[in-house]
């Protein structure tokens, strides 16, 4: 399929360096709103990059050329900085953004591999204040951070001590009880559809078993696969491909609820 979209590089959404994104927009016109694809990479709430998943999402293009993508970096924790808010502010203030340079107010598509996953949950399920978020596609994140199998994750002390600013906790609230995405789950979450794999080391199945039954206990629509191989193995093939037409059939269903 000849799909062609107009590619802006780098956009700054924010003052700082890491609030840059990389924006698609269908040449093609349309007489429906679009959708809006947001994408988050992984790399451990501390590392990783856009680039990460540029040619994930070129893939995702041909199969939804009527969408816009947004492919985001975020301020990374450091020493001096917590993951969250930063991070879930920054998925706001790409929304915003977005909103502003597109004139309307799309729905929103989160979508995002292990950090990133995680962060397209925790935004969905808590901060969407104003419900932009359609659906969550989450791949290999984290859903509940006191989950034992979690446990054994190799930089575990930084869940604990630097993934979340305490300034935000209500006082005596466990910051892994807040951080995880599924302590916030409600019956209006936004669908959710998850994919984790079979072997994986760092992000474990039981994590799938997990989302899975707080979803169905909140009556969310929620789908969720499982591919053979380890953490970084989602985007392989065939993997990629089958995920993708997973998303897209997701997609319809939710379209249709």
């Amino acid at each position: 399929m000849n799909i062609s979209f107009d590619k802006e590089e780098n956009i700054h959404y924010g003052n700082d360096s890491d609030q840059v994104m990389d924006l698609y927009i269908p040449h093609q016109k349309s007489t429906k709103k679009r959708d809006v694809f947001i994408i988050i990479h992984g790399g451990g709430w501390r590392s990783g990059n856009k680039s990460q998943l540029t040619f994930f999402t070129l893939s995702m293009m041909q199969k939804f050329p009527d969408y816009i993508f947004a492919n985001i970096n975020y301020r990374k924790a450091s020493p001096t900085q917590y993951a969250i808010p930063n991070q879930t502010d920054d998925i706001k203030n790409a929304i915003t953004f977005l909103k502003r340079k597109l004139k309307d107010s799309p729905k929103i598509i989160l979508m995002g591999n292990s950090a990133g996953g995680h962060l397209s949950m925790l935004y969905a399920y808590k901060f969407d204040i104003d419900k932009e978020v359609k659906a969550v596609i989450n791949i290999v994140g984290p859903a509940d951070l006191s989950d034992s199998g979690f446990k054994t994750y190799q930089e575990y002390s930084f869940v604990e001590q630097r993934l979340i600013d305490p300034k935000i906790l209500t006082k005596g609230a466990p910051a892994v009880n807040f951080a995880s995405p599924v302590h916030w789950i409600e019956n209006t979450s936004a669908p959710t559809l998850s994919y984790y794999g079979k072997i994986d080391q760092v992000v474990p199945l039981s994590q799938n078993k997990i989302l899975d039954s707080v979803l169905n206990k909140k009556d969310v629509f929620h789908e969720s696969f499982e591919f053979s191989g380890g953490h970084l193995d989602w985007d392989k093939a065939p993997n990629h491909t089958f995920l993708i037409d997973k998303i897209e059939a997701f997609l319809k269903k939710t379209d249709k609820k």
